[in-house]
């Protein structure tokens, strides 16, 4: 056992003091802004809500935070007829963004979101201030945020939230691994009560005729023991259709489906059930026991790639005219949080909590086969699970401090966390492995499966002061110990500089990390891919595999991050406008390594000891990247009296990342005279130029007596989608940008609300693929599959919702 570090042994002596005392605080993370009926997303009034992200003061608003923080209401949530809490966030907040992938394997049911242009698993995602546990699903399918396995935003039903705290800063010191990036810390709803409880339904379809979807929401909350605390059950039942925008096949003419659609791409299918269930109870006139517990079941059906009659990857005999693999993805999301936090008579603020998170994702292939087995083969197979755990421990404690020298008091916070974290993989079906296995999703092979796990055991202290009447400022530090890669320590300096009372500077200067998930370390599997026109069989190979070692595979590191921000917020009467600039440099960066392939690295391998092996890729720490970029965000509210109220927002967010430098080949293969390129054109394209340049989002609300109307227009920015320079020289493709518009119009009355709406009214789609491009598979697929805004065009909805 490694000896504890001497920081750790005091650190650990002073909160077992301060407990001794009679106690201690975590802030309230159940803390948040109540919910506005009747006001249209104020930014006066979100201005003054006080928040709990980024801080462990108790008084903390939006208006004074020392790092840019949104904060999206319930209200804005329901602003929208998508129902997909990341394409919501998505249009509310500019610098984040949410890729609608069509197919790639599971991407298009568990979608990731991500905040300044950077990785989905490079931002962290807090439930009531409680890290939530990151998905099974490891994306690798050409998708943005490539090699990421981060947590599922769209596991938690919209109707259990109060308001969501989107901190756009680096904020490792606060909150450990992940949070690069930034925070989004979801804010449940509590209390109960008269007016808190709430029902809709919500229904819709896209103006090409497909695409319905339903969905009825639900929250109800009930006193217990009298006003001692309340429990609140939150659920969501729901349904989508697919979409399909896919081009006709004209690619053979002696097809018997020449002519015909043979391509799905668009929007999936998905069945979702929901509920979350939160709980507060008063144990004492100063302390709180408090839970909230979560189940997520999420299933569609997520195309492939189409294949021929004549394909070597069809048995004529079962699907004569070619055949549309599909893969039923499944996600079961499962969590409970449960604590007592509490304030001592000597001022101490105290929470103790324990969290577990489990994530199950099944990717079964139907309507396929397994050409290894012939007329023989099923055509629907098992091809085992994958399954992520998380269970957490924390103690965090504050106190506001006076100290004779200062005129304000300090907030001390301090606190230990243990996080343990487990991986597995289960095979498949023979059937599903057998050979090349079933197309579209081969299986897991009994090589691939198993489980693995890693602890972790941190510490953190801040503290954070009104400096003056002008200056306030906060220093954070952390320090972890991970037993797969060893130690880090993050630290966090902020300032702000009240110059009048409505203009300010304020700055951050931060380091943080990403430890490397368990995914990109032990994920493995075998499929076979086309790669210049010949059937090649490619392994995506445990960092540890000798046969990953042998090509250059070495234990990953953790993603080291320097984050800087720098910005101003003035607020003269109703108007409120902030701008911040920012830079991000990651070293270490983890992404999967190119398909190492061919003649040579066969020949290599052989040599090695490897024989029949193809080759295959890996996890490796191969880049270094800076990102910069600016936050703008602005609003203006007016009274106009018996007129009605006037809301405008408007934000923009700009951002670049650049590839600094990539890892050299490792120096044994660099010895044999073997050269491979370890991160391609078409990755790099992922990271460099794959999200939207930029993206401005201009808000209206008007409100008069029962009536309010919400106009909301986005501009999505170019994005660029690199090709294969050999096999497609001169089709990287830079897509424009687009302007969608969407509207809505409510009426309110005895407590119920009349909504309809159209997003994207005037039916925008993104720029279609060069004829010729291999991302058009022929013209069958027109659309880039990584659209900031998807492909499916105008949607047209109706909700009704009763509050009482």
């Amino acid at each position: 056992m490694r000896p504890f570090p001497p920081s750790r042994v005091a650190l650990s002596l002073f909160i077992a003091a301060a407990l001794y005392a009679g106690g201690a605080h975590a802030q309230d993370t159940q803390a948040g802004s109540p919910s506005h009926p009747g006001d249209p997303s104020g930014a006066a009034t979100k201005l003054q809500t006080v928040v709990v992200t980024g801080t462990r003061s108790v008084n903390r608003s939006q208006s004074s935070s020392l790092s840019p923080i949104d904060v999206v209401s319930s209200q804005d949530l329901q602003s929208f007829g998508d129902t997909q809490l990341g394409a919501v966030l998505s249009r509310l907040a500019p610098s984040l963004n949410f890729p609608r992938a069509p197919g790639n394997d599971g991407s298009g049911i568990v979608r990731p979101a991500a905040l300044r242009g950077l990785s989905p698993d490079e931002t962290l995602v807090l439930v009531n201030g409680k890290r939530w546990h990151t998905g099974a699903l490891l994306n690798l399918q050409g998708a943005l945020g490539r090699g990421s396995a981060p947590a599922d935003l769209n596991s938690i039903p919209i109707s259990a939230i109060d308001h969501i705290e989107i901190l756009r800063d680096g904020a490792s010191a606060q909150y450990g691994s992940d949070a690069i990036a930034g925070v989004i810390n979801i804010v449940l709803k509590g209390a109960a009560g008269k007016g808190t409880n709430e029902a809709s339904v919500t229904a819709g379809r896209y103006s090409a005729g497909d695409g319905k979807q339903w969905q009825g929401d639900a929250s109800l909350g009930v006193p217990l023991g009298g006003d001692k605390g309340w429990a609140r059950i939150s659920v969501v039942d729901g349904h989508a259709d697919a979409t399909d925008r896919g081009g006709r096949d004209y690619r053979d003419p002696t097809s018997p489906v020449y002519g015909q659609k043979t391509q799905r791409i668009g929007e999936p299918d998905i069945t979702t059930h929901q509920a979350l269930l939160n709980v507060q109870y008063a144990l004492a006139s100063n302390i709180d026991f408090y839970a909230f517990a979560d189940t997520s079941s999420r299933e569609g059906t997520s195309p492939a790639l189409f294949r021929t009659y004549n394909s070597a990857r069809n048995v004529p005999s079962i699907y004569p005219d070619g055949y549309l693999p599909l893969n039923d993805v499944r996600s079961i999301d499962s969590a409970v949080v449960a604590g007592v936090r509490g304030t001592t008579e000597g001022g101490w603020r105290w929470d103790i909590s324990g969290n577990y998170g489990r994530n199950r994702v099944s990717i079964d292939p139907i309507h396929t086969l397994n050409v290894d087995l012939g007329a023989a083969s099923p055509t629907r197979f098992n091809a085992g699970r994958l399954i992520a755990t998380q269970k957490a421990f924390d103690v965090d404690i504050a106190r506001d401090l006076t100290l004779g020298w200062l005129d304000n008091p300090v907030t001390l916070a301090f606190g230990v966390e243990y996080l343990h974290q487990a991986y597995e993989i289960e095979p498949g079906d023979p059937a599903s492995y057998f050979g090349t296995g079933s197309q579209g999703f081969p299986g897991f092979q009994p090589g691939d499966a198993g489980k693995n796990t890693r602890h972790d055991i941190a510490e953190y202290l801040s503290l954070e002061n009104q400096i003056t009447d002008k200056l306030s400022g906060s220093l954070a530090l952390r320090h972890e110990d991970y037993t797969d890669f060893g130690n880090t320590t993050s630290g966090t300096l902020s300032a702000r500089y009240d110059f009048t009372d409505s203009f300010a500077l304020r700055g951050t200067a931060a380091t943080g990390f990403r430890a490397p998930s368990l995914p990109q370390q032990f994920y493995s599997t075998t499929s076979t891919n086309v790669i210049g026109g010949v059937p090649t069989q490619i392994r995506n190979f445990a960092v540890g595999n000798p046969v990953a070692q042998a090509l250059g595979a070495e234990p990953l590191k953790a993603e080291k991050s320097h984050n800087y921000t720098l910005g101003a917020v003035y607020a003269p009467g109703a108007w409120t406008l902030s701008l911040d600039l920012y830079q991000i440099t990651i070293g270490d960066r983890i992404v999967p390594s190119e398909n190492l392939v061919g003649d040579q690295v066969q020949a290599y391998l052989s040599s090695q000891g490897f024989a029949n092996i193809q080759g295959g890729s890996y996890f490796t720490n191969a880049l270094k990247t800076r990102t910069r970029g600016v936050d703008f965000s602005s609003g203006y509210r007016l009274d106009l009296g018996t007129a009605g109220t006037l809301q405008f927002t408007a934000a923009y967010n700009r951002n670049h990342t650049s590839i600094l430098s990539v890892a050299p080949n490792p120096p044994s293969l660099a010895a044999s005279g073997l050269e491979l390129v370890r991160v391609g054109h078409i990755a790099q394209g992922y990271i460099t130029d794959g999200a939207p340049r930029d993206k401005i989002a201009l808000g209206t609300d008007y409100g008069l007596g029962h009536w309010n109307l919400h106009g909301a227009l986005t501009r999505y920015g170019q994005f660029t989608v690199n090709q294969d320079p050999v096999s497609n020289p001169g089709f990287d493709q830079v897509f424009p940008a687009r302007w969608l518009l969407d509207l809505s119009a409510s009426y309110a009355v005895s407590g119920w609300t009349f909504t309809a709406g159209a997003d994207n009214l005037t039916n925008v789609y993104p720029q279609k693929y060069k004829a010729g491009s291999d991302g058009a598979v022929g013209g069958t697929w027109p659309y880039p599959d990584y659209s900031p805004f998807g492909y499916s065009g105008r949607y047209l909805y109706t909700r009704v919702s009763y509050r009482w």
